[in-house]
């Protein structure tokens, strides 16, 4: 696999445009380079107008590309690989899968057992080049799990991890978008109670919630270090933290995290 290669992003939801755009973004590859497809394909007009090749025929796609990366629901997936069957060759195609709770050993049981397969589980922060993505593998040659990792470090960071945490992954960095946005929600309506427009309190929350977590990435910091510098004795900030933890805040999201990884491992059916 090198970076010259066509890339087929097979289905083109939420997550397969903003892998495509985040590449394209980053000067990964161009437009031109990447195929993606859709049932309803012209729905895809806009991103055709950019210069992205659009096909509503995924064998097509996988043909004229070496990089193919499969983007579908979990329960769309059968119907794909069936699809495609007769148009993966082991010796020139790798295979990217994006799907939640889908295991190599599932792909390569529909697509033969020598294709090399690599799970990556980006979230949607990987169109602004901001994503937390992890990959893993059983069969795909050090060279090929470089040349993944290169292409999503391009659109956010990576951690290569035991696929036997994929699904886990899945509830922390794709769901943990949504558990992360909605906290920031959270902390705007409460702006709004104490005396702010709706528009100034989401603003400080969100630059808030980006300083926050900027002081753990940039300075290499722990969670607690960081509170510890703004809890003081008899204080406000302690206050309200002990009031949250009273009424489940951190419990609240240890089992959303839990529930979520439960989910998403009983999404895909083998069939």
């Amino acid at each position: 696999m090198a970076k010259s290669e066509r890339i087929a992003i097979l289905g083109s939801g939420n997550i397969g445009m903003s892998l495509a755009r985040g590449l394209v973004k980053a000067d990964y590859c161009k437009p031109g380079d990447i195929t993606l497809t859709r049932r309803a394909v012209q729905h895809l007009s806009e991103e055709a107008a950019q210069g992205f090749k659009t096909s509503d025929q995924n064998s097509n796609a996988v043909s004229d590309s070496a990089v193919i990366i499969l983007a579908v629901l979990p329960q769309q997936l059968n119907t794909l690989l069936g699809e495609i069957n007769g148009a993966i060759d082991s010796k020139r195609h790798v295979v990217i899968s994006v799907i939640s709770g889908v295991s190599c050993a599932d792909i390569k049981a529909k697509l033969g057992s020598d294709v090399q397969v690599i799970r990556a589980m980006p979230n949607t922060a990987i169109a602004i080049g901001q994503s937390m993505t992890c990959i893993a593998s059983d069969n795909a040659s050090a060279e090929n799990i470089a040349e993944v990792t290169k292409m999503f470090e391009t659109v956010g960071s990576v951690i290569k991890i035991n696929e036997d945490l994929m699904t886990s992954a899945t509830a922390l960095c794709a769901c943990g978008v949504a558990f992360f946005l909605r906290a920031i929600r959270a902390a705007s309506q409460g702006g709004i109670e104490i005396g702010f427009h709706a528009d100034e309190a989401l603003k400080m929350a969100v630059q808030t919630a980006k300083g926050a977590a900027d002081l753990l990435l940039l300075q290499n910091s722990h969670p607690e270090h960081e509170i510890d510098k703004v809890t003081s004795p008899k204080g406000c900030t302690i206050a309200g933290l002990n009031e949250m933890e009273h009424q489940g805040f951190s419990s609240s999201l240890i089992k959303g995290i839990k529930l979520s990884a439960l989910k998403a491992g009983e999404l895909y059916t083998k069939g």
